[in-house]
């Protein structure tokens, strides 16, 4: 099965794609295209999926940049490609031939691109991610590579939409600490549950910082065929679960 790429118009004239789960070597649970090399998936066949993609990307595999994600608002500036994994959630490049990859299952992979300036970024932005401005700080690393503001686009990839993202009161709780304004990102669930609309949200912060930014509207928990999710293996108490990647390069 040939690799499926969703692309998006704002990020043209830059090579880049979310990948879905299809075209890839793994088996079982991880069946499809799983490329992260933190899961339990054998490391030889997560090795020939992540090969796949940077051929896909028209890069050597060693150009196919990511980092250790932790949940942060850490955003790594490269000039090269990365020789180790540093601790990050987000890059920014404006080197030509490095192509920046995140990995997800129901987080958002965010794309960022100033085709004036020459300047690209990626995020994985979870709600932890969002909140504490992981976002905003992908825009200013791009900004310090000579981008501007007005002409950067972002799109948010496949992720958990509000109707298959059910939270507990505490959650709403530190949202609205932040924020009062950001009940209008939640919706009543059942008893003293909440759905939490996270494409949403990253959009709002991303429109905050003065960058076009739209969702592809897919749904990583609903769509099991093209994607992996966190949240649905948990339910179904899998022992783990596959990363997609999306990815962008000069």
């Amino acid at each position: 099965m040939t690799l499926e790429i969703l692309s998006h118009s704002a990020l043209l004239p830059f090579r880049h794609g979310f990948f879905t789960r299809r075209g890839g070597a793994s088996s079982g649970i991880f069946a499809g295209l799983n490329c992260g090399p933190g899961s339990s998936d054998q490391a030889e066949i997560v090795s020939i999926n992540r090969t796949r993609v940077a051929e896909a990307m028209g890069v050597a595999p060693g150009a196919l940049s990511s980092v250790h994600q932790v949940h942060s608002a850490d955003v790594v500036t490269l000039t090269e490609p990365l020789s180790g994994k540093p601790k990050a959630d987000a890059m920014v490049t404006a080197t030509p031939g490095l192509a920046l990859a995140v990995l997800t299952a129901d987080c958002q992979p965010v794309l960022f691109a100033d085709a004036g300036a020459q300047v690209i970024g990626a995020a994985h932005a979870g709600w932890r991610g969002a909140r504490d401005g992981v976002l905003e700080a992908t825009v200013e690393a791009m900004v310090a590579l000579g981008a501007t503001r007005g002409s950067i686009r972002a799109v948010i990839g496949p992720s958990i939409s509000q109707r298959a993202y059910e939270v507990g009161p505490e959650f709403l709780e530190d949202f609205m600490v932040e924020d009062p304004d950001n009940s209008r990102f939640f919706a009543g669930g059942e008893g003293d549950r909440m759905l939490f609309d996270l494409p949403a949200y990253g959009l709002a912060k991303l429109r905050a910082a003065g960058v076009e930014a739209e969702w592809t509207r897919h749904c990583t928990y609903a769509d099991e065929d093209r994607f992996y999710s966190y949240r649905r293996s948990t339910h179904r108490k899998e022992a783990d679960y596959g990363r997609l990647i999306s990815a962008i390069r000069i």
